[in-house]
């Protein structure tokens, strides 16, 4: 019985070191793919702003509506990089 009891603790200790393990290796990952997800925003806010003054200079009347998802797109983004950076950080 006491063998039976030592042996499970042992596995647990090796399961909470793969746990710790993999816990460290998912915060190496956090900082570079949520500033990956903000640069992203920010490149789809320029692409975003250049497509909008172009409908606004062509005289198109739905420039509010491109405003808006462009601008949706945009925020939608970086608040996904802020919001990872602080779940995981």
């Amino acid at each position: 019985m006491l063998l039976t009891i030592t042996y499970s603790l042992s596995l647990l200790a090796q399961s909470s070191s793969g746990i710790d393990q993999a816990t460290t290796e998912i915060n190496s990952y956090v900082d570079p793919v949520s500033n990956l997800i903000i640069a992203i925003g920010a490149v789809v806010g320029l692409i975003g702003g250049v497509r909008v003054y172009i409908k606004w200079q062509s005289g198109d009347q739905d420039t509010q509506k491109a405003i808006m998802g462009w601008f949706g797109a945009c925020l939608f983004l970086i608040l996904v990089g802020v919001v990872i950076k602080a779940f995981f950080a």
